[in-house]
């Protein structure tokens, strides 16, 4: 669990440097107020995917210990901070790229597509570790079992 925190803390930190580079970077750069730039959105996704995913894997993880399988949980941990890492590193290159007034290539959307599909396997992975976490085992008794 204290992987998870730290994780989520570090989310948190990226997440409001990312708005203020954001910030910083477009007026240094006198990018237009308004016009899209992908920096815009980076520090929202920091938060989100980062931050707020995690503390909710965290809940999770108190509530119904989806780490006794170690190996999926692990799996899940590094497939999707990989993703969040990949993902927002293309979006930080990208609207740099756009702040800067230079071409982008479509090599940054090739990366950011892995990014995306590292996310999306780690969110598999956490789903069928949850699946098995608060499915019965066999060794339950029917009685044990709480009807919801």
């Amino acid at each position: 669990m204290k992987r998870l925190v730290n994780a989520a803390f570090i989310y948190m930190l990226a997440g409001v440097i990312g708005g203020v580079f954001y910030r910083e970077f477009t007026k240094l750069n006198d990018f237009p107020e308004g016009q899209f730039t992908q920096l815009g959105v980076v520090h929202t996704h920091l938060l989100t995917l980062g931050f707020i995913v995690l503390l909710i894997v965290l809940l999770l993880e108190k509530v119904f210990t989806i780490s006794r399988s170690p190996r999926l949980f692990s799996w899940f941990f590094w497939l999707y901070n990989a993703g969040i890492v990949v993902t927002v590193s293309m979006m930080l290159w990208h609207g740099s790229l756009t702040v800067l007034g230079e071409p982008s290539s479509a090599a940054i959307s090739g990366i950011a597509g892995i990014g995306h599909i590292l996310l999306t396997a780690g969110m598999i992975v956490l789903f069928v570790a949850l699946r098995r976490a608060v499915a019965p085992s066999k060794h339950t008794k029917p009685e044990e079992i709480a009807v919801s």
